[in-house]
């Protein structure tokens, strides 16, 4: 009897030490869970925080995108106005493709009965893309931020544009270079755009030899 009754209290502390340990393991997971709920919470805090992060980084971004694409509409639809005395206009169309903004260039030309809208390639010829690029090139410099300092270096910039408006020209980068404070720098053939320039020189071959010799602009 004593001996049954030992071994019943053994029995008995053995399982309180067990119901013991256990407790211990529970209070342990129970404070892993709390611990881990607490990072979690956190980690949703800054989630949302770096979501919020971005849509105020995209809105910003469609901004700037949007001040810098009529920035450049009005320049670009200004010089091709300047030289070729039309009512034309210069519009970009943004686009999302394969999830990266996509730019599609247009001009448009009205009248009083209609309004055309075309690729700048195939309106008018190559006149009117040589002007088009001559005045994306002039608008992302004054557009970019921080502004880009230097000259202006242009190459023929004007060889599709026939001599009916090749004065306009002349005078759109007189008045450009005056306007943003900005040397231009261009190589040409055309005796009407180099004319307006305030120093001019001439390369040609003696034999093998470039010879550069400054002359006076007409």
């Amino acid at each position: 009897m004593i001996e049954n009754y030992l071994d019943l209290e053994n029995k008995t502390e053995a399982l309180k030490s067990f119901l013991s340990r256990e407790s211990g393991k529970k209070d342990k997971i129970l404070e892993q869970i709390e611990d881990t709920s607490e990072e979690l919470s956190n980690i949703d805090e800054k989630v949302n925080l770096l979501e919020k992060v971005n849509i105020l980084l995209q809105k910003t971004s469609e901004y700037a995108r949007l001040q810098s694409k009529q920035q450049i509409e009005v320049i670009v639809s200004n010089c091709l106005q300047y030289i070729f005395d039309s009512n034309m206009e210069f519009i970009i169309e943004i686009e999302e493709l394969y999830g990266k903004p996509n730019a599609e260039f247009y001009v448009i030309t009205k009248d009083e009965k209609e309004v055309i809208k075309t690729k700048p390639e195939l309106s008018r010829g190559g006149g009117v893309v040589d002007i088009i690029s001559l005045a994306l090139r002039v608008s992302f410099l004054q557009v970019h931020k921080p502004l880009i300092q230097g000259p202006l270096i242009l190459d023929e910039p004007a060889k599709h544009v026939s001599e009916d408006f090749i004065f306009n020209v002349a005078d759109f980068l007189k008045r450009t270079s005056e306007m943003f404070s900005r040397q231009i720098i261009m190589v040409t053939h055309n005796h009407h755009l180099s004319s307006v320039s305030t120093n001019a020189y001439r390369v040609h071959l003696e034999g093998t030899k470039s010879i550069v010799e400054k002359v006076t602009p007409n």
